[in-house]
């Protein structure tokens, strides 16, 4: 096959680029994937590099096995020893290798979200901290974000006394992770920035084997994926990366923009290319995605055309709530579906939080229709799914305290707290693992361990560590699906999850495919069978072909495409979101996020907004999104900005409205809300806005509230400003935040 067949000439100057550091900036839709694969088939095939000696990286399995795939197909199935993963996953894939130069084994098990939450929640416990003023999940976040920065806890920044209190828990966190022979995700890139700066051979050993270093969605790399790359390609200095600072969204974990212009510093003679000629969209869908991104700085301007012609305009709906909001979404997609006009699997429904979905949601079992929501609770995370999980990790690390903790006590077995205390202080005194001493106490009464219990204590304590000796014994000998079975029937876990119910057979029915899953892994074994489930994002466990529109936040939107999308919650305060209102940066990560929505339409965008918000009979009024007036007039149908004037750094818009056949359509709605929404009027037939309801001031300085995300705070000042109360507060978990009491659901403390 010849490997540059069917490319534009952006896309062969980037295939073909020579040695050294290579800069793509690929525009959505632009065939990035395409690129990076065909860079490697190109490498390989024409350049005579041997796959050996490449390394390509990734943010998804998903996206790897597809890459792999291409790759092979290219090549004829030439491209073994290829070294393909995702970032996390090749981090794993050497730390286990190079286990005798760390304080872990080769064989330590990788700690889900959970987990981790679970021994942040212990190490505050020891602490005797209270948990609703240090919350675990925040502490947790900080010390993830300091691992991405690669600052440990010895070197954690103090300033304030909760700084103290995160070190410390920082401290203890790292301290129980190596107990259980564990890491966290941040773990598996620290420990490998760490392996490479404290010993300069093995870091020489890998970056002369990998002449080549590729890497995909590179404007989501963090600070410690960026030192970790320019470990790995510091010998032939061969690195080729492609992103696009446009569409990194993910601020909140770490990604950072701002690693493309690193690149540019770092590496002087950096070749840029960019890719401007988009295969997904319609012209008018990417002149308004530019018009919304062109705001931004720090960034690369990009022309992004296409050859499938300007296409339909965008359809802006405002509905009078959002219950009318959702009804408007079902019932235009039923419309379509029942005119024969589009697939069910057509259509994409996108929206800034997950709590967004409920209406939605409701909407559609209202209307009999199926649907599929990305980003809910994932199968993985599943109970019957972790507890099975927890035994295989225990048989193959039984260090995991973690596992061992949820393991031995499911199904019950009449071992209570006590027993469990007794049991861990055991441990301390001898040194052991508590799963050494339950293995010992497996042996009998002849165990040294004994008479440290109570008599039934020890007996329910040796009948599981005489199990898990068993089971580990097996696990060499056994195929992965036969070591599961025989656990699940030693504890006869299916008597206990399956009590005939419907919610007890779907329970099973996880298990199985659990199972299912088990089996592709025969060949491979326990290891990577954990380390690949724990590595699992949502976008990996997303069906390929299910005939339903999609419910997904726009973060879980990323990669994705849809003939046909909708953007629901266009107003101030959700998208842009109100904790970006005083964050220059937030807000252009916001503006980011809707750009990355907007391009994931290939046919036909909606963008909806509603004119109150909240419960029935509790209405807020809401603000249209700023974003909605960078959007050209000419693009859009259904309503018009009109004018639109800034008002305390926001931007209310009024609208002109037309009757279109879509609009006429949606304004049958016999569910919409009418309250608050403009109304024509008898007279002129033209619409006007009733007059918003008279906002009365309810927060004062000096009061104590609470909020549901940053807990409780000190309002500082409050003030009426453009129709809404705008309140200062300080907080002790984030510091100093602006809200908008409408959107904050902040309760006063008495």
């Amino acid at each position: 096959m010849d490997i540059l067949s069917g490319l534009n000439s952006q896309q062969r100057q980037a295939v073909t680029a020579g040695l050294g550091q290579t800069l793509v900036l690929a525009g959505p839709g632009s065939g990035k994937t395409r690129v990076l694969t065909h860079r490697i088939a190109y490498l390989i095939g024409d350049m005579g590099v041997r796959p050996y000696n490449i390394l390509a990286v990734t943010f998804t399995n998903k996206a790897a096995r597809e890459m792999e795939n291409r790759v092979a197909k290219l090549l004829s199935g030439s491209a073994q020893g290829l070294f393909l993963g995702t970032f996390h996953g090749v981090c794993a894939r050497i730390l286990r290798r190079e286990a005798d130069r760390l304080p872990f084994e080769s064989n330590f098990v990788i700690f889900d979200a959970d987990d981790q939450e679970t021994l942040v929640k212990r190490a505050i416990r020891e602490m005797n901290l209270n948990e609703k003023l240090y919350r675990p999940a925040s502490i947790h976040a900080a010390i993830s974000r300091a691992k991405n920065e690669l600052i440990v806890a010895d070197n954690f920044p103090i300033n304030t006394y909760r700084d103290e209190i995160v070190a410390r828990v920082f401290r203890r966190y790292q301290e129980l992770l190596l107990n259980s022979n564990a890491v966290d995700f941040d773990d598996l890139l620290l420990w490998a920035v760490t392996l490479f700066e404290q010993n300069p051979d093995v870091r020489e050993k890998y970056a002369r084997r990998f002449e080549h270093v590729l890497v995909d969605e590179f404007q989501d790399t963090n600070q410690a994926q960026y030192t970790l790359l320019r470990h790995m390609c510091s010998y032939h200095l061969n690195i080729f990366v492609v992103g696009d600072e446009d569409q990194s969204i993910y601020r909140w974990r770490g990604a950072d923009y701002r690693n493309v212009l690193r690149f540019e510093q770092d590496y002087p003679e950096t070749q840029k290319i960019l890719l401007e000629q988009n295969y997904r969209s319609t012209q008018n869908v990417l002149d308004a995605a530019r018009a919304v991104i062109d705001h931004n700085e720090h960034r690369t301007p990009k022309h992004l055309f296409s050859d499938r012609g300007r296409g339909e305009k965008i359809s802006l709906y405002e509905a009078g709530d959002d219950y009318a909001e959702a009804a408007y979404v079902v019932d235009t997609i039923a419309q379509e579906i029942v005119g024969k006009r589009a697939q069910a699997s057509d259509f994409a429904i996108m929206y800034r939080t997950n709590a967004q979905s409920r209406l939605l949601e409701e909407a559609f079992l209202r209307n009999g229709l199926p649907y599929r929501l990305v980003g809910a609770q994932r199968f993985y995370g599943r109970r019957e799914v972790k507890d099975v999980l927890a035994y295989l990790r225990l048989v193959h690390n039984p260090a995991d305290e973690v596992s061992l903790a949820r393991a031995i006590n499911i199904p019950p077995r009449g071992i209570g707290d006590k027993t469990l205390i007794a049991l861990q202080v055991r441990a301390q005194q001898t040194r052991l693992n508590a799963s050494q001493i339950l293995m010992e106490l497996g042996r009998g009464p002849d165990s040294p361990h004994w008479t440290t219990f109570s008599g039934r204590g020890a007996v329910v304590l040796a009948d599981f560590g005489s199990l898990l000796s068993t089971w580990i014994g097996l696990k060499d000998n056994l195929a992965l699906p036969s070591l599961f079975d025989r656990i699940l029937a030693d504890i006869d876990y299916r008597r206990f999850i399956d009590d005939q119910s419907e919610e007890g057979q779907d329970r099973w029915a996880n298990v199985e495919e659990l199972r299912r899953i088990a089996f592709e892994y025969q060949d491979r074994g326990l290891v990577e069978f954990l380390e690949n489930l724990a590595l699992v994002s949502d976008q990996d466990t997303l069906p390929e072909a299910v005939n339903a529109p999609t419910l997904l936040t726009l973060h879980a939107a990323k990669g994705l495409e849809f003939p046909r999308v909708f953007i629901v919650g266009m107003d101030d305060g959700i998208l842009p979101h109100s904790r970006s209102f005083d964050e220059p940066e937030e807000m252009a990560e916001e503006r980011r996020l809707l750009y990355v929505g907007l391009t994931r339409a290939k046919d036909r965008l909606y963008i909806v907004r509603a004119d109150q918000r909240g419960a029935r009979g509790n209405l807020q009024e809401t603000i249209p999104s700023r974003f909605l007036g960078d959007i050209p007039d000419p693009l859009v149908e259904g309503r018009r900005r009109a004018g639109s004037q800034r008002m305390g750094g926001r931007q209310s818009s009024d609208y002109t409205t037309w009757q279109t056949p879509a609009s006429r359509a949606s304004s049958s709605f016999g569910r919409q809300s009418t309250a608050g929404k403009a109304q024509p009027s008898p007279s002129t037939g033209s619409f006007s806005r009733q007059a918003a309801p008279i906002i009365q001031q309810r927060y004062q300085a000096n009061m104590r509230v609470q909020h549901p995300v940053w807990g409780e705070g000190l309002v500082a000042d409050s003030r009426i400003q453009d129709g809404d109360e705008v309140v200062d507060i300080f907080f002790e978990t984030v510091g100093f935040k602006r809200v908008v009491a409408s959107l904050a659901n902040l309760e006063i403390i008495k």
